[in-house]
């Protein structure tokens, strides 16, 4: 197929996306693009309107967005040499491409031209909203800087997306290239029966062991190492897994720490040429914190309410270890945390979180949260059927490639699925991919992003659909049985599916203010909202039945999981508080600090948020992908995770006050909130819906810490 990245196709033909391909579509597309940009600058000034300046704005690059879209989502699950060498080729050419937008003097001065029209003092709302957002983030980025300035700038952004890239591969390498084998299955003591049997599966696909003689497979991958470190009695397994966990980005040739200094000296170089003290102040300008200073203190603030009862649990852990192996009390290593913190929960709450996980089949967990967003939003979601074809490889001639045409979409590996989705009027608003299991040629964590940004029908203009996509590293399945997966996992499954509501049930008709395109520190609001669903009862019972039985949770095992819910909360508190105050600190204070021992600096700004430990622990800088694996993404915003927790604790006392699964409220959320993107301030949006503001208490509340 000729310039397959550049289809106008909704359902993607993935197998034609090579990378071969990838360097002449992107080029196209670049030119494409530099052309529509060069025509939207040379417009009659006296004829400029809304349509031909900020919505052609967007127009020119939609195209270059889409397909570069597609070779980044392609380099996050399907990560081959061949992909990576092609992806990094172009990588810097497109972004110097978007870094030079908001640097184009002649497209500066378009907008503030059309700014001093008539038309654009009397804009409706929404459309007023669109030009100051569009303004402000050309400003951020540098469109009233001098020449020199506006050269050095671009830059900067060419040399963050190669840094940052770099980063990311430096992580998936060397999570890849560990693995530990076991052969004696007497070592796996208290290990559960599930996480015994992945590992002997993951040996037999990489071709290890015999019936006879099987191995045990262990890599860095979530569902492989979060069991070992909760449950092996074998404390060196337990330690060689934590070693290898820490030289994740650390030594080596993947080594992470001279890029750790590179891009925080980077941002910082940005910041200052914009006239900002730091890069927190440059980036949260744009944010409901406003300021660096205000995001810090809100960190400081949570630290000081939490830092008493986390002293207290560590303690108790302290003690509950020396009292149950007969020792005087001592610090702990860091391998022995999970490990006693989930033996002192079974004594606590005689409650295993593996007591869980056959009532967590991924089928029946997607189905009854399908069902939710039914009952609760009125939105109606169904699976279409799918086709795998590998790369290169010809597809069956019965594939759909547009909404409403018959045949199997294609996905991009086997486990994928593909769901479309409707409002209450059976108007088709979006359709999402879903790929939830780990593989080595897939990034981890747990991520919702779009392919295709929908919009409204408007005036003459049809209905423009979104498509979505989820994807994470859930535990997989494993000798024909179905996925079973743990509690903390199905909620992670409900956070992604927030993001995507969010994303699904934008309604704004300007695509800039549409979907998950609003403040970062307000972006975590529907996804963690959407968590709450996992606790209550009510909600529960449509999608917690057990893969055998069907029967839901029973009542004993429910009242212990609630029970246990806020066991060692101010820990969990505290770990998130220290991640943002880790980022807060580096952007803040430490970005010239290069040279400096990277470990001792983190160690010295997180006294007093994590716990002591008798082997000093190397910093999660070299790893937070969060923060540095791409040119922003979370740096200098880690703190909106707490930020936005304040507001979905609180936004979701409604629904446990009017009904869980009340659609009144379920609605009024869809309608107020998730329809609106940016729209609206992301305070007034809160205010709208609660009919007030915020009140951080409910986070304590719901911790049990008030």
């Amino acid at each position: 197929m000729a310039a397959p990245f550049l289809t106008q196709d909704f359902h993607i033909r993935w197998s034609t996306l090579t990378p071969e391909h990838i360097e002449a579509d992107i080029r196209a597309a670049l030119e494409k693009a530099q052309a529509d940009l060069e025509a939207l600058i040379d417009q009659n000034r006296g004829k400029l309107s809304f349509e031909s300046v900020v919505l052609g704005l967007g127009d020119v690059t939609q195209g270059l967005n889409e397909a570069w879209g597609l070779v980044t989502h392609l380099d996050s699950l399907c990560n081959s040499p061949a992909l990576r060498e092609a992806h990094n080729k172009m990588l810097s050419e497109v972004s110097a491409f978007f870094a030079k937008i908001p640097l184009n003097e002649h497209l500066w001065d378009l907008l503030v031209t059309y700014s001093k029209t008539d038309e654009a003092k009397k804009l409706p709302p929404v459309r007023k909203r669109a030009l100051t957002e569009e303004m402000e983030g050309f400003i951020q980025a540098g469109a009233d800087l001098p020449p020199d300035k506006k050269k050095r700038v671009e830059e900067i952004e060419s040399e963050l997306s190669q840094h940052t890239q770099k980063y990311s591969e430096n992580v998936l390498d060397s999570t890849n290239k560990w693995e530990l084998l076991i052969e004696d299955v007497d070592r796996l003591q208290g290990l559960p029966q599930t996480a015994i049997d992945a590992a002997r599966a993951d040996a037999v696909a990489k071709g290890l062991g015999t019936p006879e003689k099987p191995v045990y497979r262990f890599t860095l991958k979530a569902p492989s190492m979060i069991p070992v470190m909760e449950y092996i009695e074998d404390d060196g397994i337990r330690r060689q897994v934590w070693e290898g966990s820490c030289a994740i980005g650390r030594g080596g040739e993947h080594d992470n720490t001279d890029l750790v200094w590179k891009i925080l000296r980077l941002r910082h170089e940005k910041a200052q040429i914009m006239g900002k003290a730091n890069f927190a102040d440059h980036v949260l300008a744009h944010r409901m914190a406003k300021t660096g200073q205000s995001a810090l203190r809100f960190i400081t603030d949570l630290h000081e309410r939490v830092k008493e009862a986390f002293d207290r649990e560590t303690i108790e852990l302290q003690e509950y270890r020396a009292d149950t192996a007969h020792q005087t009390a001592d610090l702990f290593q860091p391998w022995e945390v999970s490990f006693w913190s989930e033996k002192q929960r079974k004594t606590k709450y005689d409650f295993d979180e593996e007591e869980l996980r056959p009532f967590f089949p991924i089928d029946k967990v997607l189905s009854g949260m399908f069902q939710l967003a039914e009952k609760v939003f009125d939105l109606r979601i169904t699976s279409r059927e799918v086709v795998y074809v590998e790369p290169g490889k010809e597809a069956p001639s019965n594939v759909s490639t547009q909404p409403g045409k018959p045949g199997p979409v294609e996905v991009w590996h086997p486990e994928v699925k593909f769901y479309e989705v409707r409002n209450e009027k059976g108007v088709h608003i979006g359709s999402f991919y879903a790929d939830w299991h780990p593989r080595d040629s897939k990034r981890g964590g747990a991520w919702m992003n779009y392919l295709k940004m929908g919009v409204p029908p408007s005036g003459e203009r049809d209905r423009r659909l979104h498509l979505g996509l989820i994807c994470g590293n859930m535990t997989p399945p494993v000798d024909g049985k179905p996925a079973l997966l743990t509690h903390d996992e199905v909620c992670t499954v409900f956070h992604e599916f927030g993001h995507l509501l969010h994303q699904l049930c934008g309604n704004v008709e300007i695509p800039s203010l549409n979907g998950v395109s609003v403040y970062w520190d307000f972006v975590e609001l529907p996804s963690q909202l959407m968590e709450n669903f996992c606790w209550e009862r009510e909600s529960l019972d449509l999608f917690a039945r057990h893969h055998e039985t069907g029967e839901t949770i029973p009542a004993r095992l429910f009242k212990k999981m609630l029970a246990a819910r806020n066991y060692r909360s101010a820990s969990d508190i505290m770990r998130q508080l220290a991640f943002g105050k880790l980022d807060l600190e580096l952007h803040m204070h430490h970005a010239n600090d290069e040279g400096a021992d990277l470990d001792k600096l983190a160690r010295k700004l997180l006294e007093g948020y994590i716990m002591q430990l008798k082997t000093e622990q190397p910093t999660m800088a070299r790893r937070f992908g969060h923060l540095f694996s791409s040119p922003v993404g979370y740096a200098a915003g880690y703190y909106s995770y707490k930020w936005a927790e304040v507001l979905d604790a609180d936004a979701f006392t409604r629904f446990q006050k009017e009904g869980v699964l009340n659609p009144a409220v379920g609605r009024e959320f869809r309608d107020l909130i998730l329809s609106k993107g940016n729209s609206e301030d992301p305070a007034k949006l809160f205010q709208d819906f609660m009919g007030r503001d915020p009140d951080a208490m409910a986070l304590l509340v719901r911790a049990g810490l008030a």
